[in-house]
């Protein structure tokens, strides 16, 4: 499923709309077996703008109805479905929270990002709760307190995406991606991202009972049946599928 940010003349910030259409296109992709990767892009030169501001000022700290932005960054974690960003325009404020919580983003690379609240007299207080885990401490302390714009190369080293391609590279980065996770067992993808957040917060010896439990559960589990015996029968297993 590609799920399109589409609200241009706003630079896809996140309004109400805007957020609760993502929850639902993520809830309906994990409701369909046949949706094995959902992958997340935007329309217009600004991938999203953070926060709708117009919105704020109306609302104040009104955030009662529908599905909120922590709402929405809690559901791309949980999914079993891999999420993945093609991020094809400028990330600013929140939008890099986005960008972050994404399990696998892509950006071209002439696209900037940049903690812009600082200059808006806040903070990235909701993003920094998935940013910080992928961000040494130095920097970013020094890319929340500046406030500035940084290439996509920088944010690649910052931890906030996977990597920066070349504009006309990112379509094929971004299929080598899709063609790749396509290949994995659906519950099997859905465990190794729970495993990527849940081990780092348990103490040794909790973490290696609860992923012996894990395994065993999965090693007897009719999925790993059908992929080891396509393995040894040297087949694809049935979710692979034909290559496109």
């Amino acid at each position: 499923m590609t799920v399109t940010l589409a609200d241009v003349e706003n630079r896809n910030a996140l309004g109400a709309r805007l957020v609760q259409g993502m929850y639902d296109a993520l809830t309906a992709a994990n409701a369909d077996p046949a949706v094995r990767v959902v992958v997340l892009t935007n329309e217009g030169s600004t991938f999203c703008a953070g926060a709708n501001l117009k919105e704020r000022q109306k609302q104040g700290n009104d955030t009662t109805g529908g599905a909120g932005f922590v709402d929405l960054l809690r559901a791309i974690q949980a999914s079993p479905t891999p999420v993945i960003g093609r991020i094809a325009g400028h990330v600013v404020g929140g939008g890099n929270g986005l960008a972050a919580v994404l399990d696998i983003s892509i950006a071209d690379e002439r696209v900037k990002f940049g903690f812009t609240e600082v200059r808006l007299g806040v903070a990235p207080a909701i993003i920094s709760v998935v940013c910080l885990p992928k961000m040494r401490r130095g920097e970013a302390m020094e890319a929340f307190l500046r406030g500035n714009r940084f290439p996509a190369s920088k944010a690649a080293e910052l931890g906030l995406i996977s990597r920066a391609v070349p504009g006309a590279e990112l379509d094929a980065a971004i299929a080598e991606v899709v063609s790749d996770l396509k290949k994995g067992g659906p519950t099997a993808l859905g465990v190794a991202k729970q495993l990527v957040y849940a081990v780092p917060t348990k103490e040794q010896t909790d973490a290696f009972a609860w992923t012996a439990d894990l395994s065993a559960e999965l090693f007897g589990s009719e999925e790993a049946a059908e992929g080891m015996a396509a393995f040894l029968g040297k087949r694809k297993p049935p979710w692979a599928g034909d290559d496109d």
